[in-house]
């Protein structure tokens, strides 16, 4: 067993309780501390998931027992406080996107690769069964050389469940920033560097209400577009579409399975990738109906699996599988899109990507490689 990482969670919104429950299904993460704006919602946390201290962000970022800041906070704050942790010599692991523009991102990269920290960036659910089982089945050759692909995520926004929805409609939210992470990640675990891309955005619906909690009725400008399409072209050869909307009213799309892969032998069925363990199907050249693949690799996991992941690349000095070269990556590529749609042109990704290892399929539920 590897030594343990200390962490120190901050944001502890919504999404902080699926972490801090998965968190302890992995021994290599040990979380020290939680810290929120609200201080009584970071005591609340703590008290709720066992965490030893609930402090203030500042001094998370100074506490010589943390190890690794989960920074879990709004878009807005990803890179200023990724900043802050790599200033105070701490590695950092951030909630997608990475960064709201290329620049925040550069930054942040640039103070990591000078300071020689990690840093880690979501989405983790490329590291689940369903990715990880559909990536094995296009290495294995199984639906021949990938020539097309489509993936969609269409719906009406999440103003109608969401209690405070307004950050999802600026700079660094909208259908693209906020969805468009897992299936641009999936799409490159899958598929491998992108070419070159173009997209077409809009804002559709350029004002929002509130539908629920104490803000009901509260009114939503929206600052970035609300319905991206984008076509993307991989090294591999394969050309597709990728679709991200929250304009739409009944989206006509298999939620189970919404990207599809086309080969020159078959087809693939790919799970939604904002999950862990959904199911993969492969259908042949010749045959007459869908197979469900089995997972070839351990189901179970949630998010934290990436943090701890970084936490055994940071023991074992071996490279990271959601690192923050793929989340910048994913950041250029979405930032690609509504470039391409102002400048109607298409454009190169500005770094090249390589593809992580894929997860070990031989080793125990809630164990990783070091």
């Amino acid at each position: 067993m590897s030594e343990r990482v200390r962490v120190g969670l901050v944001g502890c919104g919504a999404i902080s309780a699926n972490y801090l429950k998965n968190a302890a299904n992995l021994p290599i993460l040990e979380v020290v501390a939680c810290a929120d704006l609200d201080l009584g919602r970071a005591r609340a946390r703590a008290e709720e998931f066992g965490v030893p201290r609930a402090v203030s962000v500042d001094e998370l970022m100074t506490d010589p027992e943390v190890d690794l800041v989960l920074n879990l906070t709004i878009p807005a704050a990803h890179a200023p406080l990724g900043l802050q942790a790599l200033q105070n010599g701490k590695h950092t692991y951030t909630e997608k996107p990475f960064a709201v523009d290329r620049e925040e991102g550069r930054r942040v990269l640039e103070a990591a690769r000078i300071a020689r920290l990690r840093v880690g960036c979501a989405p983790d659910t490329v590291l689940g069964a369903g990715i990880q089982t559909a990536r094995k089945v296009l290495d294995d050759g199984k639906i021949g050389r990938p020539v097309a692909f489509a993936a969609q995520m269409l719906g009406r926004g999440p103003e109608g469940f969401h209690p405070d929805p307004a950050f999802f409609y600026q700079p660094g939210g909208g259908p693209m920033f906020d969805m468009g992470p897992y299936y641009i990640t999936a799409l490159l675990n899958l598929l491998g560097p992108i070419r070159r891309l173009s997209g077409m955005a809009a804002i559709a619906i350029p004002d929002r209400s509130v539908a629920t909690g104490p803000k009901q009725g509260q009114k939503i400008p929206v600052e970035t577009p609300d319905h991206v399409c984008g076509m993307l072209e991989f090294e591999n050869g394969a050309v597709g579409t990728l679709v991200t909307s929250f304009a739409v009213r009944h989206g006509d799309y298999d939620r189970k399975f919404p990207i599809l892969i086309y080969g020159e032998e078959g087809a693939l069925r790919v799970p939604d990738p904002n999950t862990f363990d959904g199911a993969v199907q492969v259908r042949g050249r010749d045959d007459a109906e869908w197979q469900e693949v089995p997972h070839a690799f351990p189901t179970g996991y949630g998010r934290s699996v990436g943090v701890a992941d970084l936490a055994y690349a940071i023991r074992s000095g071996r490279p990271q599988r959601c690192s923050a070269e793929q989340g910048f990556i994913v950041l250029d590529v979405m930032q690609a899109f509504l470039d391409s749609s102002r400048e109607g042109r298409p454009i190169t990704p500005s770094i090249q990507y390589e593809r992580p290892a894929p997860m070990p399929a031989d080793l125990p539920f809630g164990t990783l490689d070091g």
